[in-house]
């Protein structure tokens, strides 16, 4: 599937049972938006990934070895892991 970028640049894409996980570059992507989020086979974005932090935006994205979450890390030192069906954090905590 041809994935386009909302605002940046596309810096990493994993393949689900859902759809597509996209993560855009966080340089010049919009803070009130989150830059990433999963787009379904026909093209549709079925979510965003909640931040845990508004102005916040998300640099690193691991799929999980569970194959049901995804570990990211924010520009403000946030590690997170997110339910990979609904982009909701399931936990968090500050790394700084």
């Amino acid at each position: 599937m041809d994935i386009q970028p909302l605002h940046t640049k596309i810096e990493k894409t994993i393949q689900t049972s859902y759809g597509v996980v996209v993560m855009e570059h966080y340089s010049g992507f919009p803070r009130g938006e989150s830059n990433i989020y999963c787009v379904a086979p026909g093209g549709k974005i079925l979510w965003f990934a909640e931040k845990p932090d508004p102005y916040t935006l998300f640099s690193r994205l691991r799929f999980n070895e569970d194959g049901w979450t995804l570990s990211t890390y924010t520009v403000h030192g946030h590690a997170c892991d997110l339910d990979l069906e609904t982009g909701k954090i399931l936990s968090k905590t500050s790394i700084q």
